[in-house]
């Protein structure tokens, strides 16, 4: 009889989120808009929601602390680490959101990649969770709907700078 070795599985796909989006805006544009709070702040979050940015420095290892605030009025505390910066490429950040019951923060990895189509851009954001009950967690308090909206925002977002120039 033959053993059986020891097998990690190192298939993530149950841990993911993924969220694709087409722009009608060039990269450089579409990347520019998470750059700094008085651009982001503008589009980020869910219909209905508002963001105040305490702090932001985009750049690997800074922080963006920020506030997310619901059409009913509860507030969402948000902290990221961008552990990855490639202008006009790649971002990817760790994280932080509100605390769960047991205390801990809900923690993911984003990698967001900004693809460049000419005069379009196509967005593949991908949150990665620690576990599938995490990523499921998630999924139930809204994270894939409210993902789409945020980057529906972003998209009208873009257009009002496409018009100004």
């Amino acid at each position: 009889m033959q053993k059986k070795a020891n097998i990690m599985n190192t298939n993530t796909e149950d841990r993911k989120i993924r969220l694709t989006r087409e722009f009608d805006a060039p990269r450089e544009l579409v990347f520019d808009a998470f750059t700094a709070p008085e651009k982001i702040g503008q589009w980020w979050g869910p219909e209905g929601f508002t963001t105040t940015t305490r702090e932001m420095n985009f750049k690997v290892g800074g922080d963006w602390i920020f506030t997310m605030h619901g059409p009913d009025g509860t507030d969402y505390p948000n902290h990221i680490v961008y552990t990855e910066i490639i202008e006009p490429e790649r971002i990817i950040y760790d994280h932080y959101g509100h605390e769960d019951e047991e205390g801990d923060p809900p923690h993911f990895k984003t990698t967001i990649v900004f693809e460049d189509l000419g005069e379009r851009t196509k967005i593949n954001m991908r949150m990665l969770f620690p576990t599938v009950e995490k990523r499921e967690e998630a999924a139930e308090f809204g994270a894939v709907e409210g993902g789409k909206q945020t980057l529906g925002r972003l998209a009208q977002y873009l257009e009002k700078k496409i018009r100004k120039s």
